[in-house]
């Protein structure tokens, strides 16, 4: 089975993330053509640097010709507008990036973060104190009356999640898979301030420019971890650094709320720089990619990737390691693992939307999702709606059923599931390449079937029927197969 290691001894942000990709093998042209395709206005420069004497991939976002800076840089160039000197900006430091708010108590002005790359925009408020900061996020809660509206030239510019979802949707050229996956991102990623700040979900914003380079990391890596085709993603314990933070609102302790509650269930410590070393996005990403935190796992290394933060470190190298193998013949036995199954049984929704529940689930990062026919009480026909979800995702999960549903309870269980090791085999057709997914059982292949979007795509382009494209997928495999891997 080929599995990929997130070695996270200096943390994980977005562009460690993606260097680390690149550095594994994942094509440049790939990810520049997924910004392309996100047609946001964004665009990457990759380069190669030295991180305490460790080589790696340094990727940087430019949104509408603005790049992301250090903080140090980004302080010089500020003075040198300015002329000034120490007047009131506050830093958030990580790994990465910083990020830097200026108050001016008669305009509200805001020095947009550092991170996103943005220039200094109008800031507006009608009740200043209501409004929450949370780097490139911005969240305000409607039931407190208060209302809190960023304007660049007369324009709003904040993106909510709604719109999010509707940027990823519309691209061109990505796969569903990956779609779902940056989505499911997305969705971990505003969760988590959401209850933090205790507002819903959809109040939470992305400032114009910070959404760009929030869609630009996520959905490539999103895309990226698909192109290295891994059946199973492993992190290792992660190192959240520490200290504290100054932001608009005070002095928050290091891991940033945020992070904390995106990390869940999952291995932290502190050590090293005292630094912020794991952001949200970065903590985002881990959280829905990974099956599970554990030390490094057994394999045959294939590929290794190093991905370079902004910051340089005195004697420690500010990189994410990435290691893709080949799990070792031990790891093909069954593997066992705690899933969530939530149930509903429904005999009242149009059927519609039943539909576009499952999708949902499945976007925000569901494990599977189906329905199964009932007939309940008073005879009258209904559906079974089940989830199985990680144990960390079964809240919100919940809270999506009763959303979108007219159920009046969700049951919810711990279980565990036993899964078959799994892996990805490409095959060449006439019409073009068609990956197959195959099951072993303790080192024998047991089952194999064609990918469904591989030959989906084709029989669309080709006009052929679907069985003949799968049917040929499978022939060609087999032709191929060693023999005595099959039971």
């Amino acid at each position: 089975m080929r599995i990929a290691y997130l070695d996270c001894f200096s943390g994980i942000s977005g562009d460690m993330f993606l260097g680390a990709l690149v550095d594994a093998g994942v094509p440049t042209g790939r990810l520049e053509e997924t910004v392309e395709a996100l047609g946001v206005g964004a665009r990457l420069e990759i380069s190669r640097v030295n991180r305490s004497g460790i080589s790696a991939i340094k990727v940087d976002v430019y949104s509408h010709g603005e790049k992301d800076l250090p903080r140090e840089e980004y302080q010089k160039q500020r003075e040198l507008k300015t002329g000034s000197q120490g007047s009131g900006v506050e830093s958030r430091e990580h790994g990465g990036h910083s990020h830097y708010h200026e108050h001016d108590a008669g305009a509200g002005a805001e020095l947009r973060s550092a991170q996103d790359g943005a220039e200094p925009r109008p800031h507006t408020s009608s009740a200043h104190t209501s409004s929450l900061h949370t780097g490139s996020l911005h969240t305000s809660s409607p039931s407190s009356g208060h209302t809190h509206a960023h304007t660049s030239g007369g324009h709003a510019h904040g993106r909510g999640l709604k719109e999010i979802r509707e940027i990823i949707r519309a691209a061109k050229d990505i796969s569903d898979t990956a779609k779902n996956t940056a989505i499911a991102i997305f969705e971990n990623l505003g969760a988590a301030e959401a209850k933090i700040h205790q507002v819903p979900v959809e109040s939470v914003h992305f400032h114009e420019v910070g959404a760009v380079d929030a869609l630009v990391d996520i959905v490539c890596a999103a895309v990226g971890a698909e192109a290295l085709q891994v059946e199973e993603w492993i992190c290792s314990p992660l190192n959240v650094g520490g200290g504290t933070v100054v932001c608009a609102h005070g002095t928050f302790p290091i891991p940033a709320p945020a992070t904390l509650e995106l990390l869940k269930d999952a291995p932290v410590y502190s050590s090293g720089p005292q630094k912020e070393l794991v952001t949200p996005t970065g903590a985002a990403i881990a959280k829905t990619l990974a099956r599970r935190f554990a030390a490094f796992p057994s394999m045959k290394v294939t590929a290794t990737g190093y991905g370079a933060g902004t910051r340089e470190f005195a004697g420690y190298p500010n990189v994410l390691r990435l290691t893709v193998g080949e799990s070792g013949a031990e790891a093909h036995a069954p593997t066992e693992e705690a899933i969530a199954v939530l149930e509903a049984s429904i005999d009242d929704l149009n059927p519609q939307v039943f539909g576009y529940v499952m999708d949902r689930a499945l976007a925000e990062g569901a494990l599977d999702a189906f329905g199964t026919p009932l007939q309940m009480k008073k005879n009258r026909p209904g559906m079974l709606l089940t989830l199985l979800a990680k144990p960390s995702d079964a809240e919100r999960l919940a809270k999506l059923i009763f959303a979108e549903t007219s159920t009046l309870g969700v049951r919810i269980r711990q279980e565990q599931r036993r899964a078959l090791g799994r892996r990805w085999v490409s095959v060449q057709t006439r019409w073009g390449e068609v990956r197959i997914k195959v099951a072993s059982l303790n080192g024998t292949i047991s089952n194999y079937a064609p990918e469904y979007e591989d030959c989906r795509k084709i029989a669309g382009e080709q006009h052929l029927p679907l069985k003949s494209v799968m049917q040929e997928a499978i022939r060609i495999y087999l032709a191929g197969a060693d023999p005595h891997q099959h039971g």
